[in-house]
């Protein structure tokens, strides 16, 4: 599966983006799926989740601790895409963010090594 990912931008701290990943090449419900981000200078971190359509924990989402109560993941199958909306944004936000896949999921979630496709990143700045 091929992933791109976009909507990312420049946006005022306290403001709103939402980002799409669009995936082509397999159905992607029978994806899990998640949003990582990576800072300049920093490692990639785990951002959210969602588990794959069809399974016992359909609609399942994740979060990390510093995103929770501000961002939202979710999916729309019929559109082979996945959303993270970012509310409440902070100047700490700011990174390229990357969707990631994989074929229906499992373990934690919130692990590089979990997935086995990448999208290209779009990058969120965020200012004060």
């Amino acid at each position: 599966v091929q992933l791109q990912a976009f909507g990312g931008g420049l946006v005022l701290a306290g403001g709103s983006l939402r980002l799409a990943c669009v995936a082509s090449g397999r159905t992607f419900s029978s994806y899990g799926a998640g949003w990582f981000r990576q800072a300049a200078g920093k490692e990639r971190e785990f951002v959210a989740a969602i588990a794959w359509s069809g399974g016992r924990i359909t609609g399942t989402t994740y979060y990390a601790p510093s995103v929770k109560g501000r961002f939202t993941i979710s999916r729309d199958d019929a559109k082979n895409t996945v959303y993270l909306q970012m509310d409440s944004l902070k100047r700490e936000d700011t990174a390229k963010y990357y969707c990631a896949a994989q074929l229906y999921g499992s373990g934690t979630r919130i692990k590089e090594s979990e997935y086995d496709y990448w999208g290209q990143g779009t990058l969120v700045t965020v200012s004060s």
